[in-house]
């Protein structure tokens, strides 16, 4: 069965606040600038909701939270999402807030790694917990087996194993941490790295991105009209806070910054802004779910070989998986309140980055 139809919605008077918990998948940062902006413009209050935002860590997985009835919402990637699905989570993705991957492989550039094919006979750092699907995803593409041709190699959550080459090639978020190796001191130089010091492979431009950042929303509860309208008023919110932040990086950097983030203040603006490209432009309206990128990342969780020689996903997620209805409903409302959808003119600020990001 589908998922169901989006229930209507008005934002009248409030009498009482609607309680809404929303699970992260990591700690305080700007990767979920638009949400803390939401909460901090009063957004989320303004269409009566009453939104506590759960940090994530290493150890907490927030499609399972969410599944457990612990949270309303929760941010994760898709293919992670998926595969708690298919072992009877009954979650849906009902915004794609990220429109494209942000997933790296950064190397040295006299390690002579342009491309995925070239990870042959190299070792390749990963995270693991889910991060590495698109490694996985490269290597099938380029026709490599992961247990023979390459060493993979547990990476901790930051460039330390590149910086000190027990990596040919490390893992990394635009937003993240290729941003921590552009502030670490190149020895050779005793400056800063730049970018001409290092090769960068993108997934997205390998063709094996999957989607990422989504909100998921719990299906079974999907079909009560009022877990249905607080959905909808709550993506309004929350995109409404990522519009705030395409239309000034600086403001809702702050809002991060001032929330706890570990991270350093000019590390947060570049991640703010690299975050937004991410996002926008967004021609089918930001949060829209793109049914090639959405059938890529599907086709691509069921085709990947990991060590074992298994995949992400045994068989594709049935249609009650993901729905546009919600987010077409929560952009209606902000489309009436006059508020971008689009970003059309998006463009991105530059950021000087400075050693360790403060």
């Amino acid at each position: 069965t589908a998922a169901p139809a989006a229930a209507e919605v008005t934002t009248d008077e409030c009498v009482t606040p609607t309680p809404v918990k929303l699970q992260l998948q990591w700690f305080t940062q700007a990767q979920f600038a638009g949400y803390y902006a939401a909460l901090e413009n009063g957004y989320y209050t303004d269409m009566c909701l009453d939104v506590t935002i759960l940090e994530g860590a290493v150890d907490i997985t927030p499609q399972t939270v969410l599944a457990n009835g612990e949270a309303d919402f929760a941010i994760s990637w898709v293919s992670k999402a998926l595969a708690s699905r298919e072992g009877g989570a009954n979650i849906v993705d009902i915004a794609q807030v990220f429109q494209r991957s942000g997933t790296l492989q950064v190397s040295m550039k006299d390690s002579g790694i342009a491309s995925s094919a070239d990870f042959k006979g190299k070792k390749i750092g990963n995270w693991g917990y889910g991060n590495e699907f698109e490694i996985f995803a490269a290597l099938t593409k380029a026709g490599l087996d992961p247990a023979k041709d390459v060493t993979l190699i547990q990476q901790q959550f930051d460039m330390s194993g590149l910086l000190a080459g027990d990596i040919d090639a490390g893992e990394a978020m635009t937003y993240n941490e290729y941003a921590m190796v552009l502030e670490s001191i190149n020895p050779a130089t005793k400056a800063l790295y730049t970018a001409d010091d290092l090769n960068v492979v993108s997934y997205e431009d390998e063709g094996v991105g999957m989607l990422q950042d989504a909100i998921w929303a719990d299906g079974h509860r999907l079909f009560d009209a009022d877990y249905n309208a607080t959905a909808v008023k709550f993506v309004a919110a929350s995109l409404m806070g990522w519009a705030f932040c395409r239309d000034d990086a600086q403001a809702c950097t702050d809002i991060v910054v001032a929330k706890g983030s570990k991270l350093g203040a000019t590390h947060q603006l570049w991640q703010m802004n690299e975050v937004n490209k991410l996002i926008w432009p967004a021609p089918a309206g930001v949060g829209m779910i793109d049914e090639a990128a959405w059938t890529r990342t599907v086709d691509l969780s069921q085709t990947a070989k990991n060590l074992e020689g298994g995949t992400v996903l045994t068989k594709a997620p049935d249609a009650a998986a993901h729905t546009n209805e919600i987010v077409t409903a929560a952009l209606a409302l902000l489309t009436e309140m006059g508020i971008d959808i689009n970003g059309a003119a998006f463009a991105p600020i530059t950021v000087t980055l400075t050693e360790g990001g403060n």
